[in-house]
């Protein structure tokens, strides 16, 4: 039996995403930044509403592992590819704000705060009860991706910003922030693909799509955020790799000009 894949219609994501993709374009044409630029922030744009705003949307409704693949397009995908597209000219009207912002913010700013948010948003929506509830309860469910949204925002705004955070990583600091957020999310993607048994009452009570237990979407659904997971922190790694590299060239190059 195959699911319902039919169009889903939400006004007010559309209406955000539409509003959002106006201002950029404006600080575009103004900065004169390069189409790449453009088209990294229009794919990123393009994933979130692929996320809440298409087939996929209600394939969530009836398959874990489909909704599993909107949490990661909400959580890793539309986050890194709108950050990416961020330039410090582009962000300069609001960057002379952000040290204020972040100073009153205080450890809501930290990197470590950032890592529990994103390791607890995928944790606490993913206990049956919360899960289950946020299916039923369209009101909740709008948290539930909000609060995705938030949280992929904030721990990729860490390791890709154009602009220097004043709580700033260094070092080996960045690979020791995604290197724990791996551990605690492979724990859950362990769980979810290896359990003996489905943990979501809402999925039971689906149809049999695609032939699928409960219990096999479940693992599936572990399965991708796993692999997922793997490859987005390992090009994020090799990227901070490659960052590191270049500051320490650009420091010993500052160090012999001033030198001589």
């Amino acid at each position: 039996m195959s699911p319902d894949a039919s169009w889903t219609f939400s006004p007010g994501a559309l209406v955000l995403l539409l509003a959002a993709t106006a201002v950029f374009v404006v600080r575009w044409r103004r900065a004169e930044a390069s189409v790449g630029r453009l088209l990294l922030f229009l794919a990123g744009i393009a994933c979130a509403a692929a996320a809440i705003v298409s087939p996929l949307d209600r394939l969530a409704e009836q398959l874990l592992s489909m909704h599993m693949v909107q949490h990661v397009l909400l959580l890793d995908v539309a986050p890194i590819l709108v950050i990416l597209s961020f330039t410090k000219v582009l962000l300069r009207p609001a960057t002379r704000r952000l040290m204020p912002v972040e100073r009153a913010a205080g450890v809501l700013a930290h990197p470590a705060f950032a890592v529990l948010f994103y390791t607890g948003a995928m944790w606490a929506w993913h206990i049956p009860a919360l899960y289950d509830a946020a299916l039923e309860n369209p009101g909740l469910h709008v948290f539930e991706h909000l609060t995705m949204s938030a949280a992929g925002g904030l721990y990729w705004w860490h390791v890709l910003s154009p602009i220097r955070p004043r709580m700033r990583m260094t070092g080996l600091g960045p690979v020791a922030y995604m290197l724990s957020t791996k551990v605690l999310l492979g724990i859950l993607g362990v769980v979810l693909t290896f359990a003996p048994e489905s943990f979501y009452a809402f999925y039971e009570e689906q149809p049999r799509f695609w032939d699928l237990s409960a219990r096999e979407d479940q693992a599936i659904a572990g399965a991708i955020m796993t692999i997922e997971q793997s490859i987005v922190m390992g090009i994020a790694l090799a990227y901070l790799f490659v960052r590191l590299l270049g500051e320490s060239d650009r420091e010993d190059e500052r160090a012999e000009r001033y030198a001589s």
